[in-house]
């Protein structure tokens, strides 16, 4: 389902995906908290009031937090205690957010609480999915989570100004969370028991930057399979590789599907039928390619399963269940399995990036290139071509394989050892992500090349390319025209980082090729 065709979600702590949490955050679909969930938070909150009535002990009702679990705090103290936990946890640093991933963060914070085992008062959750609706987004500095007890940090700037505090960006102005909740008329708050720690434990910081990233993932996939088998037009490249048979006999599914795709998308090709008996093999970037693509195709399939799980459950602590009033302390709140698959992201799409520069390689090394021009230019001494799009290529692959170092391996404790392994998980979701960006960059550079190669291939052997890659040649010369001789080239890749990024060559394949994922 493409995000961008959906208006409207419903919340109810089950059944959000990635689309549909793309639409939010990227596509500002409107967002209603369904009324049974928040029949079930109204019963939570129920049980919350009753512990206190009775004057039970449970962890963060009667009690301090962490360290301070055992001192106990009075009923009249309980809401100060909630408020001073926001105040004194807002301490994440650096530049903010971006505004898709604030308004994930609010959409999977509300849907977790839907849920019902958290004992937060439903009009809280109302007001954040308001301020969702009304375009009010907290200000919420990127670096500052262990990713457990969660992520404290950012998730504490978020609820600032559900308390009339912080700082939020409002009708394109930064101003004081107060101010805005003011202006676009909806409720703020002084928290009571147990509705602080509902609000901040939980994952939902590293889960918003890694499902916006891992969406954008699938999408750089299929772009890899077309920026590839362009590749493989300019080059003359074999065909046999990507025979069914072939990937029949290792059936991984990624593998298959992204052979399939390469065998689509070259289907009825004079040029590469005219070509196939000039070798007998052909490089591991071209003749690998179903088994690199395809293994990162698969990476990002589980990453997105995983991601999935996260969005739907209930990460703070304690936990409330009403059959019979437990209050249970529990790690739901711990990043792990985000951790672990941010980390498996980064490096699948690392990879992707990886081979897409090799490719790349192949086309402007003359020695490589099966006949090409050196650098794809046809007046090469006082023009260098394409040179130099192949050193940033190879500047941002080798960018990535230090980003890709996992972020997960690592742990120091906090909260006087209280919190003695933490997963890191937001640290390599951010990772995960500024891969994915340089990710595009790496397959634009390609994308250029693959043209301009074709261009001079069809000069040399006057031959047509497929139907489909002819399509995509004419959307991609609308933007960058052949380079016959040395000009800004800039502009040529501003425009080329455009293409590959809006998704178009992916709508121009699928329109054509229906059985093209």
């Amino acid at each position: 389902m493409n995000p961008g065709n959906i208006n409207h979600v419903v919340i109810d702590g089950q059944g959000l995906t990635i689309e549909k949490a793309v639409a939010v955050a990227r596509f500002n679909a409107t967002v209603e908290v369904a009324a049974h969930a928040v029949e079930a938070m109204a019963k939570s909150r129920a049980l919350v009031v009753k512990i206190l009535d009775e004057n039970r002990v449970a962890y963060g009702i009667s009690t301090g937090f962490g360290e301070f679990s055992k001192i106990s705090i009075g009923t009249e103290q309980s809401g100060k205690l909630q408020e001073n936990l926001i105040l004194s946890h807002c301490v994440a640093v650096g530049e903010p957010l971006k505004e898709e991933v604030v308004r994930a963060m609010m959409l999977l914070r509300a849907n977790a609480l839907c849920n019902g085992n958290s004992g937060i008062r439903p009009e809280i959750v109302l007001a954040l999915v308001e301020m969702l609706n009304r375009h009010v987004h907290p200000v919420i500095p990127e670096k500052g989570s262990l990713g457990a007890s969660g992520d404290l940090a950012p998730l504490s700037h978020m609820v600032l100004p559900l308390l009339g505090k912080g700082e939020v960006f409002y009708n394109n102005m930064r101003m004081s969370g107060g101010e805005a909740m003011r202006l676009a008329g909806i409720q703020t708050f002084s928290l009571c028991a147990k509705e602080g720690l509902a609000l901040i434990n939980g994952t939902q910081c590293m889960t918003a930057v890694g499902l916006l990233s891992c969406y954008d993932a699938i999408r750089l996939a299929k772009t890899a399979d077309i920026t590839a088998s362009l590749t493989m037009e300019a080059l003359t490249a074999l065909k046999n590789a990507f025979e069914p048979r072939v990937v029949g006999v290792r059936p991984h599914a990624g593998q298959q599907l992204s052979a399939k795709n390469i065998r689509l998308l070259t289907d009825n090709s004079p040029l590469l039928d005219a070509s196939q008996q000039l070798r007998v093999q052909d490089a591991y970037a071209i003749r690998c390619l179903p088994q690199v693509h395809g293994a990162c195709r698969d990476a990002i399939a589980h990453v997105k399963k995983v991601l999935e799980v996260e969005m739907n459950s209930v990460t703070d602590n304690p936990l409330l269940f009403l059959e019979d009033e437990s209050v249970i302390s529990g790690g739901n709140f711990h990043g792990e399995p985000v951790a672990l698959v941010m980390d498996y992201l980064g490096i699948a799409v690392s990879e992707l990036a990886n081979i897409s520069e090799r490719r790349m390689e192949r086309l402007v090394n003359p020695a490589l290139s099966n006949g090409l021009p050196a650098f794809l230019t046809p007046n090469g001494g006082i023009n260098s071509g394409y040179m130099i799009c192949q050193y940033s290529a190879a500047s941002l692959v080798s960018e990535n394989k230090v980003l890709a170092h996992p972020a997960s391996v690592d742990s120091i404790p906090s909260s006087a050892n209280q919190e003695d392994h933490v997963s890191m998980g937001t640290t390599a979701a951010r990772k995960s992500a500024w891969i994915v960006e340089n990710a595009f960059s790496v397959l634009a550079f390609e994308l250029m090349a693959a043209i301009q190669g074709i261009e001079l291939r069809q000069q040399q052997m006057q031959l047509d390319i497929s139907p489909v890659h002819r399509a995509l040649f004419y959307h991609v010369r609308e933007s960058v025209g052949f380079y016959g001789f040395d000009r800004e080239i800039r502009d040529d890749i501003t425009n080329a980082n455009k293409v590959v990024r809006s998704g178009r060559l992916i709508d121009i394949v699928e329109s054509l090729i229906p059985d093209f994922e």
